[in-house]
């Protein structure tokens, strides 16, 4: 791997580790992980499948992830989901702005976006802000942000009490109890990979309390659907039928509120990015991007 690094992006003025794959000459596809995960948790396989069909691609660290500016303090939880945001240190709106910025750094005006989970709301959100950055848009087992769609199911609401992690021993067991719980039950995950995500994400930057302030992000931004109605912009839409971590509905009311949004639900994926399914996911992407 060849992380690279960014300084002083976007109105934060932050870090941003990234890493780019492929030749820079072809169409770039900006690559944006979900809650708490890292570049690596892109599939090198995946990556190299995309890279194949001809795509230019950018992973990198979100705020408060990997190698990128972590930032301090744990917002009041309760009192978030309550809808007091005072202790809530930024939004999507920021982290959105984050991969803009990272953009402007790299030279590069449009780009297509592949967001997945957490990801998915940083990609709409610059979907909906940054419209003419954007030439075609992925969102991969996300949401609105509207609560009475995508919601958790209890088995996943109960793994954010388990104790954090100390050790990497204890994250990668931790790592591997979350998959078994989340992940696509008609693609069984294998826990050798999981186990070097894990270890791998361990080794770059373990915060667990970054979780918490991006989660209090997730929610202090709300609902994106009255804004998503109003894209012009080419989208896919990926989802799992047995997604625990975020239900299927979520994607149902996304591809229904961006218009001319195609809709993708897969039997038996979960919340992850099963092996199996790699050279399809990378088919419809590179499909897109060919369109857009």
């Amino acid at each position: 791997m060849t992380i690279e690094k960014a300084t002083n992006v976007g109105h934060s003025h932050i870090d941003i580790a990234y890493e780019r794959l492929g030749d820079p000459s072809k169409p770039p596809v900006l690559m944006i992980m979900g809650l708490g995960a890292q570049l690596v948790a892109w599939p090198d396989g995946l990556c190299d499948e995309l890279v194949q069909r001809g795509l230019h691609l950018i992973r990198f660290d979100n705020r408060d992830s990997g190698e990128s500016t972590h930032f301090t303090g744990v917002p009041d939880f309760p009192a978030v989901m309550g809808g007091n945001y005072a202790s809530v240190p930024y939004r999507m709106s920021d982290m959105a702005a984050d991969a803009v910025g990272l953009l402007d750094k790299l030279g590069l005006d449009r780009v297509h976006l592949v967001g997945a989970s957490m990801g998915g709301f940083i990609a709409q959100t610059i979907a909906i802000e940054y419209p003419q950055r954007v030439r075609s848009l992925t969102s991969i087992m996300s949401t609105t942000g509207e609560r009475t769609v995508g919601q958790m199911h209890p088995e996943a609401l109960a793994l954010f009490a388990l104790p954090p992690a100390t050790t990497r021993d204890q994250q990668i067991e931790r790592m591997q109890t979350v998959f078994r719980v989340i992940g696509s039950p008609g693609f069984p995950a294998d826990p050798d990979w999981i186990a070097l995500r894990a270890g791998r994400s361990f080794d770059r930057k373990f915060d667990p309390t970054s979780v918490i302030r991006q989660g209090a992000a997730v929610v202090a931004s709300g609902d994106r659907t009255p804004k998503l109605r109003s894209l012009n912009v080419p989208t896919l839409v990926i989802h799992g039928s047995a997604d625990k971590m975020c239900d299927v509905s979520g994607a149902r009311a996304t591809a229904a509120a961006i218009p001319g949004a195609e809709l993708h639900i897969i039997d038996g994926m979960g919340h992850d990015l099963p092996r199996a399914l790699w050279p399809d996911f990378a088919t419809r992407i590179a499909a897109l991007a060919a369109r857009a």
